[in-house]
């Protein structure tokens, strides 16, 4: 039951993908019908279309669709605005060090030994 819901999503996911490959596995498929009723150059069979203007006004049709929604979705992307409040007045004069409050000051050096200190030692 899994693997059947995971080939599922999988298809799901790949539709958008290979939707141009399925309309010209359509147009391998029915190649006849097209030529002879959905062609616009039927009348003209010096150009040897055989359907391909078919084809090709489709795969249009869909890479304009797909560059609609792709614009679309930009365009509807939320706006974050970002933005300061005016802040006090700063004070960039020099201060003396008298003013200055120091705090506790504490230096502590971390011993760190290996699980190796045993056998290898540095030479003395």
């Amino acid at each position: 039951m899994r693997s059947v819901f995971a080939y599922i999503l999988l298809a799901a996911i790949m539709l958008p993908t290979l939707s141009p490959w399925g309309t010209v596995a359509y147009y391998q498929i029915n190649k006849t019908y097209i030529a002879r009723v959905l062609c616009e150059n039927r009348d003209k069979p010096i150009l040897n279309c055989n359907g391909k203007c078919f084809l090709a006004k489709k795969l249009k049709e869909q890479q304009d669709k797909k560059d609609k929604e792709t614009t679309e979705r930009v365009e509807n992307m939320p706006f974050v605005q970002l933005f300061f409040m005016a802040a006090a007045h700063f004070f960039f004069g020099a201060k003396s060090f008298a003013t200055l409050r120091s705090g506790p000051f504490f230096f502590c050096l971390s011993v760190y030994t290996t699980p190796a200190s045993g056998i290898l030692r540095p030479p003395q």
